[in-house]
């Protein structure tokens, strides 16, 4: 019986871990690639996702001295288990959840403290003062379109645009800052009608679900704000916010 000789068969032995190793860091350099890649790629597109701010303005004046703030509604779905909704306004589809409290007036008080943040000379009406002209206006034209109502509340209001938001979910982390068994979720979207025609000049969506930097390397941008921890549903909110005001007229 033929053996192969032992030097031969230790050769063969130590070509075989050295194609083996240069296969394995072939393997290693696509995934680093890869992740390169997809970083890249946030770092061009931003937090775009997180925003919509729909079609294009149509002309004339976007940039208002004086606004009025609609209080924010939160939109409940008829059906608690497909939770489909669609906006009041432009028809916009989301999924919507039910949420304990009044998770609205929370993204209406992190809108106006952004507003007068960005832009101390913008003068802003809200509060009671615009709730309760909403109310009668609504109460008295139900057979009025939602953006004539709109423009009659800032007409009386002498602004020159109207702002209008819709909470469509607000769901709390489940579990602490490192562990979680159900991530922060938040929807909601802002408009701003231009009270002189009607005319929708603007408008901000924020629809997102924390979930780890693995499950959606696209995320990597907001993984490293968030430190690398789950965050709290106002914390993700206050995030949205920040986003989606990048676009909002006449603010810097």
């Amino acid at each position: 019986m033929l053996r192969c000789c032992p030097d031969k068969e230790a050769a063969s032995a130590r070509r075989d871990r050295r194609i083996e190793a240069i296969e394995r860091s072939y393997r290693i350099r696509g995934v680093v690639c890869s992740f390169l890649i997809l970083c890249f790629i946030q770092s061009i597109l931003g937090c775009h996702q997180l925003r919509d701010e729909g079609s294009p303005a149509p002309e004339g004046k976007i940039i208002f001295d004086r606004i009025a703030v609609v209080p924010f509604q939160q939109i409940i779905p008829e059906d608690l288990d497909r939770g489909v909704v669609r906006c009041p306004l432009c028809g916009t589809i989301f999924n919507a959840a039910k949420a304990a409290g009044s998770p609205e007036t929370v993204i209406e008080e992190r809108l106006l403290e952004c507003l007068k943040e960005s832009n101390p000379k913008l003068s802003i009406i809200a509060g009671e003062r615009v709730a309760g002209v909403y109310r009668r206006i609504s109460t008295a034209s139900l057979k009025d379109p939602l953006r004539q109502v709109l423009r009659d509340v800032g007409n009386e209001l002498g602004a020159e645009g109207v702002v209008v938001g819709y909470l469509y979910r607000f769901r709390e982390r489940k579990g602490e800052s490192f562990s979680v068994e159900q991530p922060a979720s938040v929807a909601f979207e802002i408009h701003l009608i231009r009270v002189e025609d009607g005319a929708l000049v603007w408008r901000g969506a924020f629809d997102r679900t924390q979930g780890a930097l693995m499950e959606n390397l696209l995320q990597v941008a907001s993984f490293f704000r968030e430190k690398g921890r789950w965050v709290t549903a106002q914390e993700l909110a206050a995030e949205g916010m920040k986003e989606v005001l990048k676009s909002f007229p006449g603010l810097p």
